[in-house]
Parts: structure tokens; C-alpha cells; sequence
């Protein structure tokens, strides 16, 4: 009973000697905040998104001064300042990095620090200033960040842009406006060349600043191509210079029409960021729009023997079809110079073909009997041949290669459809074709809950094949449908929030397969673009699927977690402990996270200043005032 009591009174005893030692830590942490400059963990190397190859960051911070930094070329380097690419990248990241504002030149403040004064670019071969982007363009970078004079260090413009988007993600500002990175070098080239987004600019139209917009935050996670599904059953708002009628009586209005300088704009402003336009032009279905601007390009249904009045996907047994298609795909070649055109090919309706007595009598002719897949396929294999007659390469949906079409050699498959696509992807590149994956990445699908970890959870290659067959996966596209998706709701549909932070599979597109981790999966991609939230003055960190960590300073408190590393759950709720007490208790927390947990803490001190505030990333989705 005595040793109860005594323990009673101890524990008195105990409580206080903890809460002084408590006041002799907080004590010793300000006097060591004073003395010493802020500093940077050198973990900070994980905020780059995606992930590069290799990242190496040092503790040691650089001061950058806005009015005492410049974007330059090295004397050795093969593009200069008539390299007109770069020199509207050196502007658009310098707007980035500082903002639009006219900077003083050093404070003293500044002055004393060491100073990170220049970001010297050397592009080491014919630099395709004048050039467009390809499949095969080289966007490989080394990026050596150290004072003064920084070095970016790339074969092609293709390159220096992935490494400016790189080198401005190192950069942070300090809650009193001071900007610093840290030291580090960094080698990185992407996992797949072609990693794409799909706009449906038929259902909906979408205003020539919405595009631009996408594409500036597709340079932001390092996407390279804009898929433009730009007609439809809908509207055909793509305006002809062969064809004008097309757009005058397919599209929605004469105001919702894609003119060729609108075209002209939109690859251009691409270009700029090491951006491919890919144009899709839909058939033999996916066509109504065109048979209101071209007769007899469609064909005539029947019933009951008799024409219904209605028509179908287009005609493909009169010879004014290819007359038609070839003229129309030799000016869509001229206006968009990228090598490959998507030629669609998929969801055929063929009931309209099986009721017209004409198409019935040809095939009878040709041999095809009652399968109409035939007959898609004589249809496409002769618009495949006009594609390469012009030296162009074709893509197509999957269903081309389902229906046993014979395609072109170095034809491009798209998979879309998600049930067993990865036995889709073995059978497809075991036949020699190339192929991009698309199923496990549409966006317009209604889903709910933390729907991104499913996008990022998808491994491209996962699937039974050799080497060489998975060397066919040229990459990956994430598809929004137009259905619902207009102007207005786009943008938080493709990224998540206004912070232009990809929700996409850009993580599995660019980086390689092994730093791909389900940690990094769970909580690396909105971590990395935390915010403050200037109403609770509280820096939130949103990870989804995880418990929120919320930081005050005021109170100087913080939330520790224990995060699964193996699955998207917490076994704990977060429990809220005084900073001053982390050292003495860490041990004993972590000693309660499960196998397979780690314990993390976010802490409150001055270093969580580095992070970008909301109004720089705000300015960063908004960077382009002639957009607004």
C-alpha cells in the first residue's frame, strides 16, 4: 500500500521534471534558431515532382536576390539568345520562380549570404530551336545547383525546359520574402516518351484559353502531349480550308469554331513547352457532324427495305469517300506538323451498314460476307495507307487491332478499354505493335474518395512479356471526355485543386518504376505542394487517405501520425504533443506504431517557410496575364 501511495506522489514529481526539461529544450532551440540561419532538410530533394532519376540535395542554402539573378547561356553552348524558345522560358520561369513584380536590386541582408546568382544553360547539340517536338525528342537534363553561377546542362531545348521546370521547384520563399534553394545536382530523363492528355473539344467546346492553360500546367509535371480529339458525333468545330462547310454547318456556331491561327496558336504555344499536339480525327464512327458540312460522305440507313432519313458512320464503298478523306487528311497534316495522326477507329455502330441493301451487295462482292469487322477494316487499311502515303504515322484505338484489321507496320494502338488490358498490352506488342496505355486513366468517370491513388498505383509495364515487347509501351495518356466536361470544370477535373498539382500518371510516365513507392504513392504528391491556409493561418498538408497533419505556430505545436506504409490506412489517430517534448517521447511513440508504420512528424519551426505560399502557386496557374 506504501509503494502504491509513494508511486502516487511520484508521479507529481515526474510531470513537472518533464515539463522543465520541456522549457530547457524549447529554451535551447531558440537559442540556437538565433544564432544560426534557417536551414533546409536535405529530404527536401522529394518535393520535385515527378521524381527524377537522381537527386541528390546538401543541408547548405543559396540566397537568391530577384534583382541580382539572371538566366544565361554558357559560352560553350550551341543555342543562344536567338534561340527563341529558351529566351521565352528564361522569362516565363523567372515570372514563376519571383512573380511579376520589379525587384530591387541585393539588401544587405541578402549581400552577406552566400548567393546563387545565375542559372547557366549549355545545350550540348543542335539545340531544334526551330524545331518541333517529337516521339523521339531528347528531354534528358543534368541540373548542378551551387553558388554562384548554377549550371543547367542538356542535348536538346527539349531538356533545358524539363530542367527549369525542375530548377524552379527548388526554389522557396521564406515568409519574409527571402528566396533560397538548396545545394544539389540532380540527373534525370523520363521513363517513357510519350505521356499524354486527352481534351474532347467536340461535346463540349473549349475556348483557345482554356487549351493554353492546360498546357501550361502540363509543362508544370512534365507532360509532352496534348491529344486533341477535336471533332465528334456532336460538332465539328475544326474549321477546313479545304472543306470550310464542315465547321460552318457542324459545328455548335460559327463562334465555336477552331480557326487556323487558333490551331496555329495552340501548337505553337506547345511547342514552346516541349509540347506535341496530337490531332484525332474519329471515323468511320464518332461522324454525324460531318455529314451536315460534306454530302454522301455518310451512310444512308434503311428500314424496311426503304431509306430511314437517318445515317451512319461514313460511307465506305464509294470512292468520293477517299477522295474526300484524302484531301482532308493532307491539309490536317500541313496544319498540324506533328508525325502521327490519330485516326480513331473505335465504337462502330454497324447496324446502319447492315441495313443498307448498297453495302450489303459490296460486301458480298469483296468476299466479307456478314462480317462487317471486314469491312472496317478494308475502310481503315485504305485510310491507313493515305497516312502513310504523306510520310505520317498513325494511331488508332484498340478496337482496329480487335477486329483484326491489318495495320500498317509501326501503327500505334491505344488501350482504353480497362477489363484485362494488361493481357491486351502482352497480345498487342506480342504482334510487334506499339502501344499506349489509356484504360486505367479516364478522368471524366464518375468516382469517389480518394480516386488519384488508384492513378498512381498503376505500374505500365506490369504485365506477362519479354523485354523487347515492353519496350513497345511507348507510354501513357489520361482521357477526359467532353461529356460533362466543359470550360468551367476542366481544370479541377485534370489537377487536384487550383494548385495545378497533377493528379495524373505523370509519377508512373516520367519516373522510374523503383522510386515509385507506395509511401511516395500515398502522401508525397499534395505534401510536396502544401499551402497555408490564410484564414486559420494554419500550413495545411492535405494528404488523402492518411491522417491531416496541421501545423500552428503560434502554439508551437504539432501532430505526429502513424502512416502504413503498406496500404492507404492509419491505424492511429493523430495525437496532438508540445514540440518542446518530441525528443523525450519519440521513442515511446514510435514504439506504439505498428509493423509496418513509421512515425512522422511535422514539425512547426521556421524551415516550413521554404514552402511555396498559396498566392505564388496561385500566381503559378495564372502565370500569363494575356490568358486572364
Amino acid at each position: 500500500m506504501e509503494q502504491r501511495g509513494f508511486g502516487r506522489l511520484r508521479l507529481p514529481g515526474l510531470l513537472a521534471l518533464l515539463a522543465a526539461l520541456g522549457v530547457l529544450v524549447v529554451q535551447a532551440a531558440l537559442e540556437r534558431r538565433k544564432a544560426q540561419t534557417p536551414r533546409i532538410s536535405a529530404s527536401r530533394n522529394q518535393n520535385l515532382w515527378p521524381l527524377p532519376v537522381s537527386a541528390m540535395t546538401t543541408p547548405r542554402l543559396l540566397y537568391l536576390s530577384p534583382g541580382n539573378f539572371f538566366f544565361g547561356h554558357s559560352p560553350s553552348s550551341k543555342a543562344g539568345p536567338s534561340c527563341a524558345i529558351l529566351q521565352e522560358a528564361f522569362r516565363r520561369y523567372y515570372a514563376y520562380i519571383f512573380g511579376f513584380d520589379k525587384w530591387p536590386l541585393d539588401s544587405d541582408n541578402v549581400a552577406r549570404k552566400m548567393k546563387l546568382q545565375k542559372l547557366e544553360v549549355s545545350v550540348i547539340m543542335d539545340p531544334e530551336c526551330d524545331s518541333f517536338p517529337s516521339i523521339t525528342s531528347d528531354e534528358s537534363y543534368n541540373l548542378l545547383v551551387q553558388g554562384p553561377v548554377a549550371t543547367l546542362t542538356a542535348n536538346r531545348v527539349w531538356g533545358v525546359l524539363r530542367g527549369l521546370e525542375t530548377f524552379s521547384q527548388l526554389i522557396y520563399q521564406h515568409s519574409s520574402g527571402t528566396f533560397t534553394a538548396n545545394e544539389s545536382n540532380i540527373v534525370d530523363s523520363p521513363r517513357f516518351p510519350h505521356r499524354g492528355i486527352l481534351i474532347d473539344t467536340s461535346r463540349h467546346f473549349l475556348p483557345v484559353k482554356t487549351i493554353l492553360k492546360t498546357l501550361d500546367a502540363m509543362a508544370f509535371n512534365k507532360f509532352n502531349v496534348l491529344h486533341w480529339h477535336i471533332v465528334d458525333d456532336q460538332s465539328f468545330p475544326y474549321q477546313s480550308i479545304t472543306f470550310p462547310e464542315l465547321s460552318n454547318k457542324g459545328s455548335y456556331s460559327l463562334s465555336h469554331v477552331y480557326t487556323p491561327n487558333d490551331v496555329h496558336t495552340v501548337v505553337e504555344y506547345a511547342r514552346f513547352r516541349g509540347i506535341r499536339v496530337l490531332p484525332e480525327f474519329d471515323s468511320p464512327g464518332h461522324t454525324a457532324s460531318w455529314g451536315k458540312g460534306q454530302k454522301d460522305v455518310l451512310t444512308p440507313c434503311y428500314h424496311s427495305r426503304e431509306p430511314s432519313g437517318t445515317f451512319g458512320p461514313i460511307n465506305p464503298i464509294l470512292n468520293s469517300t477517299y477522295s474526300f478523306l484524302s484531301k482532308l487528311f493532307k491539309e490536317i497534316g500541313t496544319v498540324f506538323p506533328d508525325e502521327f495522326i490519330h485516326l480513331g477507329g473505335d465504337e462502330v455502330d454497324f447496324n446502319c451498314w447492315k441495313s443498307n441493301p448498297a453495302v450489303l451487295h459490296f460486301m458480298r462482292n469483296k468476299g466479307f460476307g456478314k462480317k462487317f469487322e471486314k469491312l472496317q477494316s478494308f475502310y481503315m487499311q485504305k485510310v491507313l495507307d493515305m497516312i502513310s502515303a504523306m510520310k505520317k504515322r498513325s494511331i488508332v484505338w484498340q478496337e482496329v487491332y480487335d477486329d483484326e484489321g491489318k495495320l500498317t507496320p509501326g501503327t500505334v494502338v491505344q488501350v482504353w478499354k480497362k477489363d484485362k488490358f494488361h493481357m491486351k498490352l502482352r497480345k498487342i506488342t506480342a504482334a510487334g505493335f506499339p502501344v499506349i496505355i489509356s484504360a486505367p486513366w479516364y478522368l471524366d468517370l464518375i468516382s469517389y474518395g480518394e480516386d488519384w491513388t488508384g492513378y498512381y498505383s498503376v505500374e505500365p509495364l506490369n504485365f506477362a512479356g519479354t523485354p523487347k515487347q515492353k519496350q513497345l509501351v511507348i507510354g501513357g495518356e489520361a482521357c477526359i471526355w467532353g461529356e460533362y466536361v466543359d470550360a468551367t470544370n476542366l481544370t479541377p477535373r485534370l489537377w487536384l485543386e487550383k494548385n495545378m498539382i497533377s493528379k495524373l500518371p505523370d509519377f508512373r510516365l516520367w519516373s522510374e518504376s523503383s522510386v515509385c513507392s507506395q509511401y511516395a504513392i500515398k502522401c508525397y504528391p499534395l505534401n510536396i505542394h502544401s499551402f497555408k491556409d490564410e484564414e486559420t493561418g494554419f500550413e495545411r498538408l492535405t494528404c488523402q487517405g492518411s491522417d491531416e497533419a496541421s501545423i500552428s505556430r503560434k502554439s508551437m505545436m504539432t501532430k505526429h501520425t502513424c502512416k502504413d506504409l503498406n496500404s492507404f490506412g492509419s491505424s492511429r489517430k493523430p495525437t496532438l504533443v508540445t514540440f518542446s517534448l518530441l525528443n523525450i517521447l519519440t521513442p515511446y511513440l514510435s514504439s506504439r506504431c505498428r509493423r509496418g508504420h513509421k512515425l512522422v512528424f511535422t514539425s512547426s519551426d521556421e524551415s516550413s517557410d521554404y514552402e511555396r505560399s498559396s498566392k505564388q502557386l496561385l500566381m503559378r496557374s495564372h502565370s500569363h496575364k494575356e490568358l486572364d
